[in-house]
């Protein structure tokens, strides 16, 4: 069974950093991009960043360009995302995501369960 657990979140100040962290599990972690999304109040999940599969190819929001960093440890089935420079508009439940294929399922997102960032002062 495919499993993204994301833990790090937090309340932290405008300006401050926060590091989160996803566990995957149950499917093959190295041949899979994964990826970061977000969902603030009253408003539609939106993409945050991608990380290719060693890590060496990024991408990222307009939004959260300069600020937040993607990587992975592909030796602990685990991706990151280090976000500095916060914003009260980062504010948002955070899901790590999989698009992925396993034995007897279609290939198809998976999402962790999300773990809250708030900004404010």
């Amino acid at each position: 069974q495919v499993q993204l657990v994301e833990s790090g979140g937090g309340l932290v100040q405008p300006g401050g950093s926060l590091r989160l962290s996803c566990a995957a599990s149950g499917f093959t972690f190295s041949m899979n991009v994964m990826n970061w999304y977000r969902q603030a109040p009253g408003k539609e999940r939106e993409f945050v960043a991608s990380s290719g599969l060693s890590g060496g190819s990024t991408y990222y929001a307009d939004s959260v360009k300069g600020r937040f960093t993607i990587s992975r440890d592909n030796a602990k089935n685990t991706v990151y995302l280090q976000m500095n420079s916060l914003k009260p508009e980062d504010t948002a439940v955070y899901h790590c995501n999989v698009r992925t294929k396993v034995p007897g399922a279609l290939r198809q997102n998976y999402w962790g369960q999300g773990t809250q960032v708030t900004v404010s002062s």
